[in-house]
């Protein structure tokens, strides 16, 4: 296809995507922020893809692509043969629950390649949406990485006839995502509003193509469309520094890339896909690219939780993340960030909870030396009461050779409303000839 007709083509796709989807999928809220319009001094809008079916944006792309291989087949004469040989995908995550959640609504058989550490609450829902969820290669070793996950996935799409569907590389599934686009355009137009920016999480660009083409062929250039990735995994800035081609990502060109953990693990991608890389950078359609850093995203997962009440995993909050860390300045500008994904490791969450609580200083330590008598923990605890504190959690060390026979060393974890409070119940203590000092961010 000529490069000049690829735009318009999935344009064109993009709003039959939406008829299509216009009965299964949720139009999800689009709501403006008072906290996050104060913080970035704008005008703050959240795209709650976080509410969407399955948790994610992903069931939108994923369900397209379904519905165009069933029509397909329909046409051809083969769709019950389609049905049973089904589809395939490979996923830790989101587009996983998509395709069997997708593939369930049509009738189609799935199965899911993941990696065996995928989450568990991710892995239960995979296979409630009837998905076969596969674990282990054909050898009956286990699959380990994502890469493994792929070939395996595209092993059984070979050996059984099932589609491969893929997370982003794909002009349907760009289609389906490219539908959150005309509901942000439709949604602010019905409050007369027309917006300065949109913020998208990038992984390996599936999103943010859909998206871009969707707001700049109706808006044009007077909307700048900002794509925003983990440090981590920054493949898709890296494609645009390096000047790297899409005839080069399909020849299997690589470029040297900083590959850690993340827990925005939704967008831990190492190559964008060629089609993604066209639109986004060698079409421009992506004005700016950023990347934000694990400090930055769980500032913003807890930032969601406490303020807007909304529960979002860590690859859906780079978008507020890179607002609210001023990696993207838009002040006085009408912004939308779009929250792309809710289903976060339960089991990280509340270490993100007290990890920020003890960064504001709400969640803090006092640690000193007391007689190891009767009677004087008792003395301290109640000072600490006497201003109204909750004591989290109490511990004490008698047996470090450093503390003296007669002592006990006692930490104190609290939770306080202001540093003023600690700081009167540090003075309280040191009248009554206790010596306790605050300790935040490392043992006692």
């Amino acid at each position: 296809m000529p490069k000049s007709e690829l735009v318009d083509t999935i344009f064109e796709e993009i709003k039959n995507a939406r008829k299509v989807l216009s009965n299964v999928v949720h139009t999800t809220n689009l709501v403006q922020s008072r906290t996050f319009s104060e913080y970035t001094k704008g005008e703050a809008f959240l795209k709650l893809e976080n509410l969407q079916k399955t948790g994610s944006f992903k069931v939108r792309g994923a369900y397209y692509k379904i519905k165009k291989l069933l029509d397909e087949a329909k046409k051809s004469g083969v769709i019950e043969e389609f049905k049973k040989k089904g589809v395939v995908a490979a996923s830790a995550g989101n587009h996983a629950q998509g395709v069997a959640f997708a593939a369930m609504l049509s009738g189609v058989k799935s199965k899911i390649v993941m990696p065996v550490w995928v989450t568990s609450s991710k892995y239960l829902a995979t296979k409630t949406y009837k998905g076969e969820v596969i674990l282990k290669n054909t050898m009956g070793e286990p699959i380990e990485r994502m890469d493994e996950a792929i070939k395996e996935a595209q092993r059984i799409s070979e050996d059984e006839g099932a589609v491969y569907i893929h997370p982003y590389n794909d002009k349907d599934v760009i289609a389906g995502q490219g539908t959150i686009g005309l509901e942000i355009v439709g949604q602010l137009k019905d409050q007369g509003i027309r917006p300065d920016a949109v913020v998208v999480p990038v992984g390996g660009g599936g999103l943010i193509s859909g998206i871009s083409i969707a707001l700049k062929k109706i808006l044009g250039d007077s909307v700048k469309v900002y794509g925003v990735e983990s440090d981590q995994f920054p493949c898709m800035l890296k494609a645009r520094e390096s000047k790297i081609t899409s005839e080069g990502i399909r020849a299997g060109v690589r470029f040297p890339m900083m590959k850690g953990t993340t827990i925005a693990d939704g967008i831990a991608v190492e190559s964008p896909g060629d089609l993604t890389h066209e639109i986004v950078n060698e079409r421009r359609f992506v004005d700016d690219l950023v990347v934000v850093s694990d400090d930055e995203i769980a500032m913003a997962m807890f930032r969601l939780l406490e303020r807007s009440k909304t529960l979002v995993e860590g690859a859906g909050a780079t978008s507020l993340a890179a607002i609210l860390s001023k990696k993207i300045d838009v002040k006085g500008k009408k912004v939308v960030a779009v929250i792309s994904g809710g289903n976060v490791n339960p089991l990280i969450l509340p270490r993100i909870v007290r990890r920020e609580l003890t960064r504001d200083g709400r969640l803090t330590r006092i640690c000193g030396r007391i007689r190891d008598m009767p009677g004087e923990l008792n003395r301290v605890i109640s000072v600490v009461a006497s201003h109204g504190t909750n004591i989290v959690d109490i511990s004490c060390e008698r047996y470090d050779p450093n503390i003296a026979p007669k002592d006990v060393e006692v930490e104190i974890a609290l939770e306080i409303l202001e540093k003023e409070t600690l700081e009167s119940i540090l003075k309280d203590l040191k009248k009554r000839d206790f010596r306790f000092r605050e300790v935040r961010l490392r043992p006692c």
